[in-house]
């Protein structure tokens, strides 16, 4: 049988991997294992119920509006246009919405209370960043268009199966008439059930709409590829970046950045501003739930930059940017 995939440095035409022989794509079951009998988490509450932000009515066309609704999931909505990134409502991040790590915070925003979306950007097949539900959800509310890296639309639902574009790295695509995504590089690894490892792949994109160069890194351990992507994109106005999960570093260290190299990818990708995200929601490692905010503001300071530079937006805040290269609107209040 031929290969299903492009022979590639991250594909042997079957499976995926990262480039790095130093980053594995995923932990063999030992390490697994040793993990699971070590752990010693840090104890999060089981339950937090933020401020109740409000949601601003639609932007100006030149403006970026970023509403964090937790986890990795932000609205973008710039030039008329509303995206959505790995959009999860779900109150477990496992199987059957029964398994896996339960929510501390709800989503910040109902699905129903989201406006119309039309492009949702889908990083990879993780329980923690791809809700079925909510896929199948937005495909009979909105019939959104989805960007996934290459072997993804097989997970998704019927529905949105005809409206998904799949992309190798560094492979682009148009949409909708006035957007533009790049499929970019991650370090990672995809799974969703025992059978399926590495048979997907992982990625972040680059958003290109109304003028804006916004950078969703989906979830990944620390690379070249941050460098590269400022390279080849450069002038970037907005990165989200993932800033959690990340204990034990044995364990963590090749799939999930932690603070310090969040920062370290920021100044590597010459991007104006950053925005943590893929923490305070699920507890999936074992450090505490302000850790991640603790260690951004830490190494912020050490590297000389302040929260204009890299911040995280509380829970369900809306950040307006009124065009690129203008300084920020203050956040909704």
């Amino acid at each position: 049988m031929p290969p299903r995939f492009p022979v590639s440095d991250h594909c042997d035409g079957r499976r995926f991997f990262n480039p790095d022989p130093d980053a594995p794509a995923g932990r063999p079951l030992r390490d697994v294992i040793r993990w699971a009998r070590g752990r010693r988490p840090t104890p999060w509450p089981a339950r937090l119920d933020d401020r109740a932000w409000p949601f601003p009515a639609t932007p100006a066309r030149e403006a970026l509006a970023l509403t964090f609704l937790g986890h990795s999931t932000f609205l973008l909505r710039a030039g008329g246009r509303v995206l959505i990134t790995d959009p999860v409502f779900a109150e477990r991040a496992g199987p059957f919405g029964r398994l896996g790590p339960r929510r501390v915070r709800p989503a910040a925003l109902a699905l129903e209370a989201l406006p119309r979306v039309d492009l949702i950007l889908q990083s990879h097949n993780h329980y923690d960043h791809l809700d079925l539900a909510a896929h199948d959800r937005l495909a009979h509310r909105d019939a959104p268009r989805v960007v996934t890296p290459l072997g993804n639309r097989a997970y998704l639902p019927r529905l949105a199966r005809p409206r998904t574009t799949e992309l190798d790295w560094w492979e682009g695509s148009a949409p909708l008439p006035d957007v533009r995504v790049t499929a970019v590089p991650a370090q990672h690894f995809s799974a969703r059930t025992p059978w399926d490892r590495n048979r997907a792949l992982w990625a972040g994109f680059v958003v290109e709409v109304a003028g804006w160069r916004v950078y969703f890194a989906g979830d990944t351990g620390y690379g070249p590829h941050f460098a590269e992507i400022g390279r080849r994109f450069p002038g970037l106005d907005v990165a989200l970046l993932p800033i959690g999960a990340y204990e034990p570093r044995w364990f963590m260290r090749p799939v999930h950045v932690d603070p310090e190299e969040a920062v370290r990818a920021h100044l590597e990708l010459g991007v104006a501003r950053s925005f943590g995200m893929h923490y305070g929601t699920f507890q999936l490692t074992d450090e505490g739930i302000d850790a991640p905010l603790r260690g951004l503001s830490l190494h912020r300071t050490a590297a000389g930059l302040g929260p204009a530079a890299f911040d995280a937006l509380a829970h369900g805040e809306t950040l307006v940017l009124p065009r690129p290269g203008r300084p920020p609107a203050a956040s909704a209040a």
